[in-house]
């Protein structure tokens, strides 16, 4: 029997899940990332690699890779990092959006202080651009490790460079820039590279016939996981981030509100990231409190405390604003109350996320799966519900490296 290997590099550490044939899970492995470096993340890899079980390992047909949206790294001519990556929610490229302003479309989904081009562009002004042969995202510097080949990526991760998705090749404004790099060639999602490097095929037992494939987003690959495939069906990731995801036959690109459409086959995955979720929550409860206070809290009872649930300053959808102030206050001395207001505020924003993408062309939305760790949270959903009005339900399996190892499989979307 064959395998493939889906690896999920998410905002709160690495997956990996290894599918049969018929798509059934064979096995799961997890490495707690704990820092979000570009050595951190080969650590994971390779304890990733080596914790699946040997026989499994010894007839893995094809490797996948999803990364975060944005994370992005330069790279010398050997592929070693010039500089520590930029992570997903790094705004630092605020300060060239006059620049990008100049040539990108209006309302581009660029034009975000987030976006990869912002990042690069950011980078090129530093002393250590110098240095650097090759712009790659998360998921293509991981792949990279595998089959050797420098400067590829894929057509969801290059989205946020200024790749049309539509044309299938980079657009004439982005010349303009005249960044002195080489930007990644683009493939679709999961199409094979090449061959696994010989040496690491030797290292963890793998076929030397193992093709490592073009990758993808994490949230998309908890999209491909949930069981989503009609229009107007839409996947909201509940990880550290709040991600929407809304499968439609329009696809919908506006900067002013940080959405966005992935090309998926013949349709479009429109929607955006915000930063309130998980990792507010954490904040402020353990697990074990989230769980036994959240059985206290009655869902069809409205919450009329209204947060705006973030870290810090600066959030990317619905609201596109980096400076947008955390909104925490008055806080009930009731913890409960407390996760209360945060919960409701979170489905408000997720609920308005939805309304901003149906009243900009979407489809209309019909059900929304739930991926991350939010979707064991069923006083959540009810709340999410409750806003949404439409149906809530878990995605069939809530793990990106599933969906990754379902896109190995297939081997293109």
């Amino acid at each position: 029997m064959d395998f493939y290997l889906g690896i999920d590099y998410g905002t709160s550490g690495a997956r990996a899940v290894v599918i049969d044939d018929q798509g059934k899970i064979q096995a799961e492995v997890r490495y707690p990332e704990q820092k979000q470096d570009a050595q951190h993340w080969k650590r994971a890899l390779c304890s990733l690699l080596a914790d699946i079980p040997e026989p499994l390992r010894q007839q893995i047909k094809a490797i996948a890779i999803n990364g975060t949206s944005s994370t992005v790294l330069l790279c010398d001519g050997a592929g070693e990092p010039v500089d520590e990556p930029l992570l997903y929610n790094d705004a630092r490229g605020a300060v060239v959006q006059e620049q990008l302003r100049e040539v990108a479309p209006p309302h581009h989904t660029v034009l975000s202080a987030t976006s990869s081009l912002a990042k690069l562009l950011w980078m090129s002004q530093q002393p250590f651009f110098s240095k650097a042969q090759y712009f790659l995202h998360q998921a293509d510097w991981l792949a990279f490790l595998l089959h050797g080949k420098l400067g590829i990526s894929d057509y969801h991760n290059a989205l946020k460079l200024g790749y049309d998705v539509e044309a299938l090749q980079y657009p004439e404004w982005l010349n303009q820039l005249e960044i002195p790099i080489q930007l990644p060639q683009v493939l679709a999602p999961g199409t094979p590279i090449a061959e696994i490097r010989p040496d690491i095929a030797s290292q963890f037992g793998l076929p030397l016939d193992c093709l490592v494939c073009a990758g993808t987003t994490d949230s998309i690959a908890a999209f491909i996981a949930s069981g989503a495939k009609l229009p107007g069906e839409a996947v909201t990731s509940l990880g550290s981030t709040l991600v929407l995801k809304l499968l439609s036959h329009t696809r919908i690109e506006d900067a002013r509100y940080g959405i966005y459409s992935h090309r998926f086959g013949d349709l479009w995955l429109t929607g955006g990231a915000s930063n309130t979720g998980g990792a507010v929550l954490r904040e402020f409860f353990t697990n074990a409190e989230l769980e036994s206070l959240s059985r206290e809290i009655d869902p069809a009872k409205v919450s009329n405390l209204d947060y705006y649930p973030l870290l810090k300053a600066g959030d990317r959808f619905p609201i596109n604003d980096p400076k947008l102030p955390p909104r925490l206050t008055p806080r009930p001395e009731e913890p409960r109350e407390f996760l209360h207001g945060l919960l409701e505020s979170i489905a408000r924003i997720e609920a308005r996320g939805y309304e901003l993408l149906q009243s900009l062309g979407a489809n209309p939305v019909k059900r929304v799966y739930t991926a991350g760790g939010g979707a064991a949270n069923s006083t959540w959903a009810a709340i999410r519900q409750r806003h949404l009005k439409v149906p809530v339900v878990a995605s069939v399996n809530t793990e990106a490296a599933y969906g990754t190892a379902l896109l190995a499989k297939l081997k293109h979307i």
